[in-house]
């Protein structure tokens, strides 16, 4: 089983050698778009031009990006609100920002809504070193309401947004706040028997999960499935994936997240949750509502 230690870049790797989402030079071609809610400027030092060009490589029609907030890079190095602000200024047909601060500055709420006035569409992504119920956390939910923007978060057990099983409790108290959920503790959690220590946690699911609860129980909660993490909720256990993903086909973002250059083969991760979702997605309806419909609608674009 995969410990905690083991690194994100090396789990990618894992997955780039299996059957579902073997490598190939070319994107998985599909008849209706691809909204991309995860990315990064400057993620791992990728350039804006690299970026583009790496959309593009996978197909994407639109990208939302993620900026990180004033003193952190999001543990990768991201780039800033005014980076994401300036890049989606330049191509707006191919990329939507979201705003984002540590919600515990001073000049938190200030900064988000002077973001927000210039045209972000989401709060995020929220990866701080808070609890998922914190007060400054209540000043962004509370905010993205006023705006009607979603917020996206980050969870991750004893790091970022921590104690997921209190998370109810927000989302009861900000019924007009839409929150999307990502990261290794928001997708270990489909599993009922997650152990929360385990990051990347590998075979069978046991049914009834706290994430698949909330997104049954809550119509404010919505799954991102960027990132290693999200790719490996769909492919630990392939029976229980395709389940998912039709119980909850309304509440599915794809997502990318992933810092290489090509946007294709087996070292591209978002590539290969393009091509796993194709692959498990029981039909065009359920894929195109998790590919572009859902957040379309959730960002109102």
């Amino acid at each position: 089983m995969m410990n905690t230690r083991t690194s994100r870049r090396a789990f990618i790797h894992t997955l780039g050698v299996l059957p579902l989402v073997a490598a190939s030079e070319d994107v998985f071609k599909v008849d209706f778009p691809i909204l991309d809610l995860h990315q990064h400027t400057n993620y791992s030092g990728r350039s804006d031009l690299q970026l583009r060009s790496h959309q593009k490589a996978m197909g994407i029609h639109r990208t939302v990006l993620l900026p990180a907030g004033k003193y952190y890079g999001l543990a990768a190095q991201c780039g800033s609100n005014a980076s994401v602000y300036r890049l989606a200024e330049l191509y707006p047909d191919d990329f939507v920002f979201f705003a984002n601060e540590v919600p515990d500055l001073a000049l938190a709420k200030e900064t988000l809504e002077s973001y927000l006035a210039l045209g972000a569409v989401g709060i995020g992504e929220q990866k701080f070193e808070l609890e998922c119920d914190a007060r400054p956390l209540e000043m962004v939910a509370a905010l993205a309401a006023d705006h009607g923007v979603p917020v996206l978060i980050h969870f991750q057990h004893n790091a970022y947004n921590t104690s997921l099983e209190r998370f109810h409790t927000m989302l009861e108290k900000f019924p007009h706040t839409n929150f999307i959920g990502h990261a290794q503790t928001w997708w270990g959690n489909i599993d009922r028997k997650h152990s929360q220590s385990v990051m990347y946690p590998v075979g069978p699911v046991t049914p009834g999960g706290l994430t698949d609860r909330l997104l049954a129980d809550y119509p404010n909660m919505y799954g991102d499935l960027s990132a290693g993490s999200g790719l490996n909720a769909l492919l630990r256990d392939e029976v229980h994936a395709r389940g998912f993903l039709e119980r909850h086909q309304d509440k599915l973002l794809y997502g990318s997240d992933c810092n290489d250059t090509m946007g294709r083969g087996p070292g591209c991760q978002g590539t290969q949750t393009i091509r796993t979702l194709h692959a498990l997605a029981g039909s065009d309806t359920i894929r195109a509502k998790i590919f572009y419909e859902n957040a379309a609608r959730l960002l109102r674009l």
